[in-house]
């Protein structure tokens, strides 16, 4: 793909500061940029970069006055937003290097498949019977799309997924490299000699749409009914989501999270790194916690927590704090101690 300077200006509405017919065949980094490709600068700490930068077009805000004298070879773009203009090339780059429509082989479909339009499945994929695929749907190498199982309009699986039976994925979704979508939740029960026996798991597991998932995230199916993943959520890599759990609205979490069985959790939350979350609770809406925080019980209204078990932010600075001091405090204590034992030996 080849591209230029005017050609971008005209896609992202900019003014062009130097040679129009500057073409770029790619994207790079300011600080990495390579010749024939375009970079953007938004952010000012990496102004620095700009008057060595080997990228061939760079798109920066409106107000963008350069302090030294720009590369020879760099042509700049000015509008009044480099990082959202930046984001939309991404997307249209996106588009451009989508698959085309193609049924390589070896796949297999069944008969009683259901294909929509423009379908893209990569070679040792498998559809089984009764599967719904809806238009412009992308699907990997090495994907298994279980039994009744619905995949809206435009979505895409990348390789190594499994989509277990009777899961429902929404219009517009991603599903990155080796995610799990309805494995069996973690359900036992101990008989009478301590024994754990299986509880089966009949449920199922529904994205609605435009979720993205992160690669090698799990998410369990229902042991009756359905885990629900609702619309805009954003799964970051290796979290896992336990059965019947309901994830709100346009909420994200980022890597490594952990959502126990049954719990719910609201519209616009904000679930930091490597936190764990309790079942059978629910979380407010617009609530944030904090990278590594646990939740073991019901957060009520909108709050920041952090810490194990989460506290509101505030209260937990002022907590660590003091533990911090501990080691002086301790030092004290014993001060005071050798002093009151010589008062004593005295009177």
């Amino acid at each position: 793909m080849k591209f230029t300077a005017q050609q971008i200006a005209d896609i992202i509405n900019g003014k062009i500061e130097g040679d129009p017919n500057t073409f770029v065949t790619g994207l790079s980094k300011i600080e990495e940029g390579k010749l024939s490709t375009l970079s953007f600068l938004a952010n000012p700490k990496y102004e620095e970069y700009i008057y060595s930068t080997m990228s061939s077009v760079c798109i920066v805000n409106n107000d963008f006055n350069p302090s030294k004298k720009l590369p020879k070879s760099l042509t700049i773009i000015k509008v009044d937003n480099a990082y959202a203009c930046f984001g939309k090339l991404l997307e249209l780059y996106n588009q451009l290097t989508k698959k085309s429509p193609k049924i390589e082989t070896p796949s297999f479909i069944s008969d009683k498949a259901v294909i929509g339009e423009n379908l893209y499945l990569g070679a040792f994929s498998y559809l089984g019977e009764d599967v719904k695929i809806g238009s412009n749907v992308t699907i990997y190498p090495n994907v298994y799309i279980g039994e009744r199982v619905e995949i809206g309009d435009n979505s895409i699986i990348h390789p190594g997924s499994v989509v277990y039976q009777d899961c429902l994925i929404g219009k517009n979704c991603i599903i990155h490299a080796g995610v799990i979508i309805g494995s069996d939740g973690f359900g036992f029960a101990p008989d009478e000699k301590g024994k754990f026996k299986k509880i089966p798991q009949i449920g199922n597991v529904v994205l609605e749409d435009n979720v993205e998932i992160g690669s090698n995230s799990t998410i369990d199916r229902a042991t009756m009914g359905s885990t629900y993943i609702r619309s805009g959520v954003k799964i970051d890599n290796l979290c896992q989501i336990a059965h019947n759990v309901e994830v709100g609205n346009d909420s994200a979490m980022a890597a490594q999270v952990g959502i126990a069985g049954s719990a719910k959790i609201g519209k616009n939350v904000m679930i930091g790194g490597q936190a764990g979350i309790s079942g059978h609770l629910h979380i407010a809406d617009k609530t944030k916690i904090v990278a590594q925080s646990g939740i073991p019980s019901t957060v009520k209204k909108e709050s920041t927590l952090m810490g194990s078990p989460g506290i509101p932010i505030e209260d937990f600075k002022k907590s660590y704090g003091g533990f911090r001091r501990l080691p002086f405090m301790i030092n004290k204590i014993q001060e005071l101690e050798e002093k009151i034992k010589k008062l004593s030996r005295q009177l």
